[in-house]
């Protein structure tokens, strides 16, 4: 398989200036902000924000809370070659993707071990790292066998309902 690097370039952009993707679906609790904001004063911009170019100009396809955290400051992003379609492959995948990853608890103790932070919400994050989370699973299709039977939609009707016209379907 050949994969292509669809990295255009890093540019150091002001976050304001970057277009929220109006397709991104991720909310962010306050608790999240307030940690955001307790790591970028901890350590500053380690990573950076993705985006793609479009007319209008530079829409995220990753990075919104911290291109909302950091409005009047330049922060680094990465500019990719990709169109809307895969755009919104990413935007979909990319976040669930990484909470997929398992843990190991040693490797994890250890380190949790080393790490210090001067705010409460990194600290409260920290601790419920190590009490230990699900990741996130894909789960199977159910089998449904060889064939599906089409008689399970006997006496099945589809109704209106008179005071919206809302359609749904009834049992007989």
């Amino acid at each position: 398989m050949q994969i292509r690097d669809r990295i255009k370039e890093l540019r150091r952009v002001k976050g304001s200036d970057l277009i929220p993707n109006p397709k991104n679906w991720r909310t962010h609790p306050v608790a999240q902000q307030d940690a955001l904001r307790g790591v970028l004063a901890d350590v500053g911009y380690a990573d950076a924000l993705i985006a793609r170019e479009t007319p209008e100009g530079l829409m995220l396809v990753d990075g919104h809370l911290r291109a909302e955290t950091t409005p009047d400051s330049e922060v680094p992003v990465l500019v990719l070659d990709i169109d809307e379609a895969e755009a919104d492959l990413m935007l979909a995948t990319l976040d669930p993707l990484a909470a997929m990853a398992g843990r190991d608890d040693d490797r994890l103790g250890e380190l949790l071990a080393t790490v210090t932070s001067d705010n409460d919400t990194v600290n409260a994050l920290l601790e419920t790292l190590a009490n230990g989370y699900e990741p996130l699973t894909i789960s199977e299709p159910p089998d449904l066998g060889p064939e599906l039977d089409e008689g399970i939609a006997d006496g099945v009707t589809l109704c209106e309902c008179e005071a919206c016209g809302h359609e749904h379907h009834k049992q007989a």
